[in-house]
């Protein structure tokens, strides 16, 4: 009978202190280990880094930067930039866009830089290798391509900063700020409401447009083109 009663009393002890064990939780996702897919040993945990700049391993051809060019951490909207330029200004028009004058220097041309449709990374017109040195780059059509369609996107907010969590196929992630877009001289247009990237494009149809990630709230993200004059948000990626 005493038997009986003491494993009675350990079965209860045991119970006792196993409901008030913390459960643990992976330290990438957040998710407690039994329902983390990876059980909290996620394929990149480490951070890795290029020129003082965070990057990760999305499962993807390249890896992305975790933070915006002119941004200070990953919720940060950083500068605008009109494509094919590196650094802010206080107007975005066709006047003073890099290489929109035609001929007479009156009127907005088409890309003369060697009839060339993208930006090479040692041109001196990229702006994530202008800005951060390295290897750091533009992302080229096929990777925004790639980022849009072999990841999965959810708009939530990041420390007051609306924008979308794009986890890549192997369960890691970045946060990609809805910044919105600057035009002449407004401040920023759709900020918290919409998020534009610029990629290393011009569109195929006009040299007056070059392509860019787009999203918004409603979780549509998709590849447009948009004024080259405009400034908008760039994420660097790298080999």
């Amino acid at each position: 009978m005493k038997k009986i009663l003491f494993l009675f009393l350990l079965a209860v002890c045991s119970m006792s202190l196993s409901a008030q064990a913390p459960s643990k939780k992976c330290p990438v996702c957040g998710l407690s280990i039994p329902k983390c897919q990876y059980k909290g040993k996620h394929p990149e945990t480490t951070k890795s880094m290029i020129n003082g700049h965070e990057l990760v391993d999305l499962g993807l051809s390249v890896k992305w930067a975790t933070k915006n060019v002119g941004a200070n951490s990953p919720s940060d909207y950083g500068g605008y930039y009109a494509w094919g330029e590196t650094s802010i200004k206080d107007s975005y028009d066709w006047s003073n866009c890099f290489d929109c004058l035609d001929n007479t220097g009156d009127s907005w041309g088409t890309y003369k830089d060697d009839c060339k449709t993208v930006i090479a990374p040692t041109s001196g017109r990229d702006t994530a290798r202008e800005n951060w040195g390295g290897t750091w780059r533009m992302p080229t059509e096929a990777e925004v391509r790639e980022l849009c369609k072999k990841c999965k996107w959810k708009w939530t907010n990041m420390d007051g900063h609306n924008g979308c969590i794009v986890t890549g196929p192997n369960g890691n992630s970045i946060f990609l700020p809805a910044a919105g877009s600057r035009e002449g001289t407004t401040i920023a247009d759709h900020v918290g409401s919409l998020g534009r990237y610029w990629s290393n494009r011009l569109t195929w149809q006009t040299s007056r447009y070059a392509e860019c990630i787009h999203f918004d709230s409603s979780n549509m993200h998709n590849i447009v083109g948009t004024y080259r004059k405009d400034g908008l948000s760039v994420r660097p990626v790298t080999e």
